[in-house]
């Protein structure tokens, strides 16, 4: 026998999935976190295929993806969503605006990596390797340094940091397996990005997320 709870709950996502962009939008902002994830499930293959076609690389296109989603996140409960009736323009831009600051970021390293050196260490193979080795000396102590940082987080955000990095699990999988939302899931991980960034300054690690 169906219970009254599940047919609620039915009801509620159908009638979600009935709504428009800006009814969810409201009822996000009001505080029902499942009008937000009828907007991810709208969206998600849109913008992922976009960034993914934009960077060319899937590692890159899934963090940005994730940036993405929290930015959305961050503005429409700063309240820094006004365009009725724009809400697909409005996300696919702060998508674009993060693929641009990528590509940007990424043209200054190559070019402060090149004109900083009095060698090209694109084309000489003996710096090549040693530069390489070295890195790989750096990457891995960054490695360590970052799992101690993962370590100091609350535990929440300690475990969603480690099913999607260490695991290599989507948001709506976290989301599932810890009984929250996809939006609770974004939140947790937005917040331990920020720790880790204070953490990292307090201790003097270089931490690029």
């Amino acid at each position: 026998m169906v219970s009254n709870k599940t047919v609620s709950s039915l009801t509620s996502r159908r009638r979600l999935a009935d709504e428009t962009d800006e009814q969810l939008v409201a009822a996000y902002i009001k505080g029902n976190n499942a009008a937000f994830d009828k907007l991810l499930q709208r969206y998600e293959s849109k913008v992922y295929t976009y960034i993914a076609y934009s960077v060319q690389d899937e590692e890159t296109a899934q963090d940005l993806f994730q940036d993405c989603f929290i930015r959305i996140i961050t503005k429409l409960q700063n309240g820094q969503y006004t365009e009725n009736g724009k809400f697909a323009s409005w996300v696919m831009r702060i998508a674009h605006n993060l693929i641009i600051d990528h590509h940007r970021q990424r043209q200054a390293n190559v070019l402060l990596s090149n004109d900083e050196s009095e060698v090209d260490l694109f084309s000489n193979a003996a710096i090549s390797v040693d530069e390489n080795r070295e890195r790989e000396m750096i990457d891995a102590q960054t490695l360590n340094e970052v799992k101690a940082l993962i370590r100091l987080l609350p535990k929440t955000q300690r475990e969603v940091v480690l099913m999607r990095f260490y695991q290599d699990l989507s948001f709506k999988e976290i989301a599932e397996l810890t009984n929250v939302s996809i939006n609770t899931a974004l939140g947790r991980m937005r917040y331990a990005l920020i720790n880790m960034r204070k953490l990292a300054k307090q201790y003097d690690i270089s931490l690029a997320v």
